[in-house]
């Protein structure tokens, strides 16, 4: 039961154990009150009872010893041999008594045993004892216990052992064995008396249970000594009760700590802090401190009786009194210097925190539970620009700036409600008033204090943080705003949209976004600069900002594209909604495309501007994303205007998004097929080269032409559709020049023409290091390749594209401009770009024999070529009629259906193996008529040979579906 493991934690230990000793003692007790009933049995329990009590005690502390290892662990092993002295002292008695018959000598080994009781129970108690941490301390210590002593030694050698002392007949072991007793007594309570007030503060109730235990026996031991009391003792008698409850007191002591859910102490060192009630230290402190000067005025009190009284004074009463008066002095005079040294080093101590919260930077103050401060540091005066002793006596309450106020009292009302342990500070933040130091007059500074409590108040530690607050402040408008024109920014702009679409007007529908697109920004950045573009930016931003109203919001996206946020009135009129925000939208339109003044000049850029409502079950996403689909439709529309969402702009791009993802399915699974048209010399019908046709393989084995899903790339818009229309043409490029390798291995020296757009050939793969590459590679000279240009962007820099023509002629590679005629640009391009070929527009070549202006404009074109010394290939010549009004032009070449359509591998060897195509004569059946309204001859008839066709069915070049190879 003394094992059993303590109760858990937050519920009371069990009384079980206690109540047991208290019924084992109290019977032993009614035993021995009525004598057990007989003589022997009295004598039994007198003797070995006691000696079981006391081999109990011996075995519980010993077996708590060998169990738990801390610092008390030789305490309960010294106990544990104390108490087998005392049991084998008392079974020695009850042999003599008992099983012998006859009465107990003197001395006797029995004695021997009693003494050897207290010197290990002594040594104990001092293990016990809370160990003093200097030597000063440990002196203190020994004298304390030697005036305790000295004490109860002087009153008893005058009441007692004075008589005792004297040998009256008897032998001189038995007069020593006599004083011994009481005397080692004496020193146990001494010890007993010391440790009370000196005990260590962890296992309180075990010490407490052990000092009782101890207690009790030295009660009983100097009971027995007195020599009225031992003159009529027998075994068995009430006296032995009080043994016997020592021995079990001290068998129950080790455990009740455990039982009592004390904690358990550290092997080296004791717990820096265990709770105590309040107002038990400071009175065990007080009688601490008291207790020697106690001794010594209960010795000095023995002394003067003796004196009044008129006897003689004893000369072990005179030493004793005068060492104790002496140990006095000297613990009164080491007590001295130890408080001088430690008030030597209390006001080191003070003075050094004294300079430290004066010379702190931060300010520390100090405030009553009445909010009133108390102290404040001199650093108040460089933090806040106030005098210290200004702020002193001022309400705390009146110094916080009104907005935080109440944050702050329930801040620190809460905080001084928390537990201390749990929440030994507190962070608060506020604004402070400042004096007219720091800010020329009042001012507010935002202060961040640490708070701690102090007797009932508090002691802020402040310091001034207003620049981190400004610093924060300005990160956030940073991350949050554009840094070139200070408008919101994307991220801050959607938050916004976000709100407006989900907030508390979520059911204003007629909520709009607006998104904006500077149209001829990137002419105006390579034109006059990058600077004077930033400049316009920042005009138009400012622009932007003054047209929106006050509950709008206008942001920049980034680059040249803005956008607006219109909230809605609650209008649900569809029609009336739309009119008003495309009213505010063209109004925005017209602002922005006024004339900027940059640098002394008047710059033009226009505003193209997409509008979405915040329809019913839209999201800030979906909202951001349908006006941009807007916005680009009114560029797509001829830019410089507004338009409105609509459903069917989506379809759009999700069909947009499908041509390109099999656009990237068919790259990255071979699906095209490259085609070769024959161009025929018009005089001979000879194939004089090949024009190279990327085809899409369908699922179904349908060859289509790449229009439809290069379009969404040629935009220039989605750039990822852009990178694949590039690699189209990479692979394109490559896998012409492979073929026509091949096929100039194979004796057909024919060459190819592969068309680019002007801004693909400026890529740095179609460089003229990479074109060389690509030849090099499959061993086909230069001089077989041909590149056609096949349209011109404004936004192509010419320089830059004449340069590249230019290193790619010096290669050897012919250079060939496709489509003619068919733009204002054709002729600037003819001027400057190096060309060898001129490809006639389709457009020229279908009326070229119904409308005689376009024979005359053709004629100009041909002659003009003519004249640059450049070949002239006409595109889509599908009539005999077209072959010989070309021809008669001047036209030397041509490609269309007149002759052939695009070719697979097997079929353009036979075409490029025979002697040529029949071209249409003069003479014969096929003799040319003249068309009425022009001077241009007709065919009539059909073409020479089996293959000639009269009026084939008009079909696009470019659109021709060809089963697959």
């Amino acid at each position: 039961m003394l094992s059993r493991p303590p109760a858990p934690s937050g519920s009371p230990p069990s009384p079980v154990p206690q109540v047991v000793l208290a019924v084992v003692c109290g019977g032993y007790a009614l035993g021995a009150a009525f004598g057990w009933g007989s003589t022997e049995v009295a004598l039994f329990m007198g003797d070995f009872g006691l000696s079981f009590a006391a081999l109990v005690a011996a075995f519980s502390c010993g077996l708590y010893a060998r169990r738990h290892r801390s610092r008390f662990r030789p305490a309960w092993m010294l106990f544990a041999v104390s108490s087998g002295m005392a049991g084998i002292g008392n079974g020695v008695w009850g042999w003599y008594e008992v099983v012998l018959g006859r009465t107990v000598p003197s001395p006797s080994p029995a004695d021997f045993c009693f003494l050897l009781f207290a010197p290990p129970a002594i040594v104990g108690l001092l293990v016990l004892a809370k160990r003093p941490v200097s030597r000063a301390g440990w002196v203190c210590l020994g004298l304390d216990s030697w005036l305790i002593a000295g004490s109860l030694l002087t009153l008893s050698w005058s009441l007692a052992l004075a008589h005792t002392a004297h040998f009256q007949g008897r032998s001189v072991a038995q007069s020593a064995l006599s004083l011994a007793y009481p005397l080692l007594d004496i020193v146990l309570v001494s010890m007993v008396l010391v440790l009370h007030f000196r005990r260590s503060s962890v296992h309180r109730s075990a010490v407490n249970t052990a000092i009782a235990a101890l207690a009790l026996t030295v009660l009983c031991d100097a009971l027995f000594s007195s020599p009225l009391l031992r003159e009529h003792y027998r075994s068995g008698q009430i006296l032995d009760a009080g043994w016997f409850a020592g021995s079990m007191l001290l068998a129950y002591a080790p455990w009740a700590a455990r039982r009592a859910g004390e904690e358990e102490p550290d092997e080296s060192a004791e717990p820096a802090a265990v709770r105590v009630p309040h107002g038990s230290r400071p009175l065990a402190g007080s009688l601490a401190a008291l207790t020697p000067y106690l001794a010594a005025a209960v010795c000095t009190l023995g002394i003067l009786t003796n004196v009044l009284d008129g006897r003689r004074i004893d000369r072990v009463v005179l030493f004793t009194g005068c060492t104790v008066v002496l140990a006095l002095v000297v613990r009164q005079g080491i007590m001295l210097l130890d408080n001088i040294t430690l008030t030597h080093e209390l006001a080191q101590k003070e003075n050094h925190f004294r300079s430290l919260v004066q010379g702190s930077s931060d300010v520390i103050m100090i405030a009553a539970p009445s909010g009133v401060l108390r102290y404040v540091s001199p650093a108040a005066a460089g933090v806040y620009g106030r005098d210290a002793e200004e702020l002193i006596g001022s309400e705390l309450a009146a110094l916080i700036h009104p907005e935080d106020l109440g944050r702050v009292v329930h801040e620190v009302r809460r905080f001084l409600a928390a537990d201390p342990e749990d929440e030994p500070t507190t962070r608060i933040e506020c604004r402070f008033r400042a004096g007219a130091q720091r800010s020329g007059g009042d001012g507010w500074l935002n202060v961040e204090s640490t708070v701690n409590r102090h007797h009932g108040g508090l002691i802020f530690n402040s310091r001034d943080v207003t620049e981190r607050v400004r610093l924060q402040a300005q990160l956030q408008h940073n991350a949050s705003h554009d840094a070139l024109t200070d408008l919101p920014n994307r991220a801050l702009f959607t938050e916004r949209v976000t709100q407006a679409v989900t907030g508390r007007r979520a059911s204003d529908h007629d909520t709009a976004v607006l998104y904006i697109d500077l149209d001829g920004f990137k002419q105006v950045n390579d034109t006059i600069g990058h600077q004077a573009g930033d400049e316009l930016l920042i005009q138009a931003a400012r622009r932007l900002a003054d047209s929106v109203r006050s509950g709008d919001i206008a942001a920049r996206l980034g680059g040249d594209e803005f956008a607006a946020l219109i909230t809605g009135d609650g209008t649900r009129d569809r029609a009336a909604r739309e009119f008003r925000i495309h009213e505010i939208a063209d109004r925005l339109r017209i602002k922005l495309s006024e004339p900027y003044r940059i640098d002394g000049r008047d710059v033009r850029v226009a505003a193209s501007i997409g509008v979405a409502f915040a329809e019913p079950g839209v999201t800030p996403a979906g909202l951001l994303r349908n006006a941009d689909l807007a916005m680009y439709r009114a560029k797509q529309a001829g830019k410089g205007r507004v338009e409105l969402y609509a459903p069917q702009m989506q379809d759009e791009v999700a069909h947009r998004a499908e041509l390109a993802s099999k656009l990237r399915s068919a790259l990255n699974e071979g699906e095209f097929a490259l085609l070769h048209q024959p161009v025929v010399d018009l005089a001979t019908g000879r194939v004089t080269a090949l024009a190279a046709h990327a085809r899409w393989r369908s699922a179904e084995g349908i060859l289509f032409t790449p229009a439809e899903f290069l379009r969404v790339g040629d935009r220039g818009r989605y750039t990822d559709d852009g990178d694949r229309a590039a690699e189209l043409d990479r692979w394109q490029l490559e896998e012409a020049v492979r073929q026509a390798a091949a096929r100039h291995r194979a004796g057909h020296q024919v060459p190819v023409a592969v068309r680019l757009s002007a801004r693909r050939l400026l890529d740095r793969s179609l460089s003229p290091k990479g074109v060389e590459s690509v030849l090099a590679r499959h061993g086909l000279p230069a001089r077989e390749l041909v590149l056609e240009l096949s349209e011109s962007d404004a936004r192509v820099p010419l320089d830059d594209l004449e340069r590249r023509l230019v290193a790619l002629r010096r290669l050897g590679v012919r250079i060939a401009l496709d489509g003619f005629g068919s733009g204002y640009a054709a002729i600037t391009a003819l001027r400057r770009l190096p060309v060898d070929v001129l490809r006639l527009d389709r457009g020229l070549v279908d009326g070229v024999v119904e409308s005689s202006r376009l024979h005359k404009i053709t004629a100009g074109l041909l002659r003009i070529a003519g004249d640059l010394g450049m070949q002239t290939v006409a595109d889509g010549v599908d009539l005999p009629e077209q072959v010989l009004a070309l021809r008669s032009m001047g036209c030397t070449h041509g490609m269309g259906l007149a002759f052939s359509g695009p070719l697979d591998e097997p079929r353009l060897r036979r075409a490029v193996t025979r002697t040529g195509y029949p071209v249409p004569d003069l003479t014969g059946q096929g003799r040319a008529v003249v068309l009425s309204g022009s001077g241009v001859p007709a065919l009539r008839g059909g073409l020479a040979g089996t293959e000639a066709a009269v009026h084939p069915p008009l079909r696009s070049n470019s659109e021709t579906s060809v089963p697959p190879t």
